[in-house]
């Protein structure tokens, strides 16, 4: 979980709920509220937040926003709690409730064809904390979850059950997209930048010598 908690995208971008131990140990609740919450604080979610509440406001998204400052204070707010919310219910409420492990489980070996296949199934199979899979209900029902509750906060132009539906449907599309990317990153890493990636290579999990 220490390395995990290291892990980023070109030094930058936070990747803590992605492991390459493919037999790791299930988290426990409060080990998955951990990994939640230093996602949120992290400053680059922060950044990230700004900088698409700014790309909003440039294109005049969610108009009923309005401009200025005050406009781009609200598209801000509406961005951060969007992130938050997701991240909220599809990491932390959702996976101890179904007792699902939130992790992306790198496969990082094989054919780019035969690891894509398994990266996108993984927004919807989920590891279960007892062992096999299932049905991803966290990442699923955190998606329109999230999508609901912003109902509450978005302008009256942009609120309804058709509109949360796709919104929700495209944040899956990305988590698809987000996943290969995770996937695929040591070995851009490696490919591009000429140095060894700080993720470590799929293995087996350590023995847990407490138990």
């Amino acid at each position: 979980l220490k390395e995990e908690e290291h892990q980023r995208m070109l030094g930058v971008v936070p990747m803590f709920g992605t492991t390459s131990y493919r037999d790791a140990l299930p988290l426990t609740p409060g080990q998955k509220f951990h990994l939640m919450a230093k996602t949120t604080l992290d400053p680059f979610t922060w950044v990230a937040a700004g900088s698409q509440a700014g790309i909003s406001q440039a294109e005049n998204e969610f108009e009923g926003y309005g401009q200025g400052a005050a406009g781009y204070g609200k598209r801000y707010g509406a961005t951060f709690t969007d992130s938050f919310d997701s991240n909220f219910f599809s990491n932390f409420f959702y996976p101890v409730l179904f007792k699902q492990d939130p992790r992306y489980f790198r496969q990082g070996e094989g054919s780019i064809k035969s690891r894509i296949g398994p990266a996108f199934r993984q927004e919807f199979v989920a590891r279960k904390d007892s062992g096999g899979y299932t049905f991803h209900f966290s990442n699923v029902l955190g998606a329109f979850t999230a999508g609901g509750i912003s109902n509450a906060y978005y302008p009256k132009d942009d609120r309804g059950f058709g509109l949360t539906v796709s919104r929700s449907t495209i944040a899956l599309g990305y988590g698809c997209l987000g996943d290969i990317i995770v996937e695929f990153w040591p070995d851009i890493d490696r490919k591009f930048f000429h140095k060894h990636s700080r993720q470590a290579q799929p293995t087996e999990a350590p023995i847990d010598t407490t138990k």
